[in-house]
């Protein structure tokens, strides 16, 4: 018999601790679950021995498309019915990047010491997420995980294709704002200075519009150095209000509010989090567990806070459905319906799913016609700002004729 130190979360998602003996780590992980308790980390523990240190591969930043690599084809291999040692060893030898080939080796040897997988992934939080590792202990724990590593391929799929999407209906406008800044940084910094010097040789009054564009002409030729700097300094200082707590969720509110961004950001929270919700439930995660997790998927601090009222709720025993109703901004009434109906008929995850889906697919021909509207309409901007200039440099040409003559 041995003693076994165990970190586990129960029903209603509260995480407790404590030790237990067992002959075997399987036989703790199965005497913690019939407490009750859904495990989180069981090793063994032994007072009068220092902890082993366990050999960790060297860091470095595993690029998210070998994560994606990773868990496609263990599912692959594992729902071949390979073992998951030998399943480890296959993928580190077709593994070629230096700091994933080292995190799966690492991840290996602590499987073939005697680890979960689950436990061996936790050591690797930057690559592995909190939410990965609950859905693999999930499926060691429920024997699906090579059902689970398919789920999450398949979230992981979905996730970048919809960043995809907002990341593509995003370029095109970013591309036209950039090259108007510049046409106009050129014109004001170039061509300008000299139509103004042959207007100082020539004499006479020049038009207003003229006197305005020569004047902010100067004023960025002669000061264009400060108002860099001040622009850099301008944004250190943005970068560090926006790292705080504070300054972060000021932006968030900003954003919510605004007519138009506000929508797409709470859509794209909705996706995201009914997308985690329905993946975890469908991976044999507890609700409230699984509601803890996903709320951190949402990305946006300001709806996350509503979704924390709403798990408490349901701790409470509140239903899923009334909990989110609470929260109108992120969670339309036609949604709240759907997951009503979804929670009596129990097919919540399935339907989470489902919405998940049909929202993206909204959310896409709104970008897209939001893309169809900025273009022309960046373009009219970009057009006038550039004719305001010219024209102001043409008026004066009539006067100079005059005073040639």
């Amino acid at each position: 018999m041995a003693e076994f130190a165990y970190k586990a979360l129960d029903a209603k998602g509260v995480e407790s601790a404590g030790t237990l003996t067992a002959d075997s780590r399987a036989a703790a992980v199965e005497q913690v679950m019939q407490r009750g308790f859904m495990p989180v980390l069981v090793q063994e523990h032994s007072p009068s021995a220092p902890a082993p240190v366990q050999k960790r591969a060297p860091t470095g930043r595993v690029p998210q498309a070998q994560v994606d690599a990773f868990t496609r084809e263990m599912a692959n291999l594992l729902g071949a019915g390979v073992p998951l040692s030998r399943a480890l060893n296959i993928i580190i030898r077709e593994t070629s990047q230096h700091a994933a080939k080292s995190q799966w080796t690492a991840v290996h040897d602590s499987v073939v010491s005697g680890g979960s997988l689950a436990d061996a992934l936790a050591q690797w939080p930057k690559t592995f997420p909190k939410v990965y590792v609950a859905m693999v202990r999930a499926g060691e724990t429920g024997g699906f995980l090579d059902l689970v590593l398919t789920q999450i391929s398949e979230f992981q799929a979905r996730e970048q294709d919809l960043k995809g999407k907002v990341k593509a209906a995003l370029v095109y406008p970013a591309v036209l704002a950039t090259l108007a800044t510049l046409v106009v940084a050129f014109l004001m910094t170039y061509f300008i200075p000299r139509f103004s010097a042959i207007f100082h040789d020539f004499g006479g009054n020049l038009p207003a519009l003229t006197r305005a564009i020569v004047a902010v002409s100067e004023a960025v030729t002669k000061h264009g150095v400060m108002v860099l700097g001040a622009a850099v300094l301008l944004y250190v200082l943005l970068r560090r209000a926006l790292a705080s707590d504070s300054g972060r969720r000021a932006l968030e509110r900003v954003i919510l509010r605004s007519p138009v961004l506000g929508m797409v950001v709470a859509r794209f929270a909705l996706i995201r989090f009914f997308r985690m919700l329905g993946t975890l439930l469908g991976a044999g995660v507890g609700l409230v567990s699984a509601l803890r997790v996903s709320k951190e998927a949402i990305g946006n601090q300001i709806l996350a806070d509503t979704v924390a009222v709403a798990v408490a709720e349901v701790q409470d025993g509140a239903s899923l459905s009334k909990s989110l109703a609470r929260s109108s901004q992120l969670f339309p009434a036609s949604v709240v319906e759907m997951v009503a109906v979804a929670e009596e008929t129990g097919r919540l995850d399935k339907e989470l799913q489902r919405i998940s889906v049909a929202f993206e697919s909204d959310l896409d021909r709104r970008l897209r016609m939001l893309v169809a509207l900025a273009e022309p309409l960046l373009l009219f901007m970009m057009a006038a700002i550039i004719g305001v200039i010219v024209v102001g440099m043409i008026l004066p040409l009539f006067e100079l004729q005059e005073l040639i003559h």
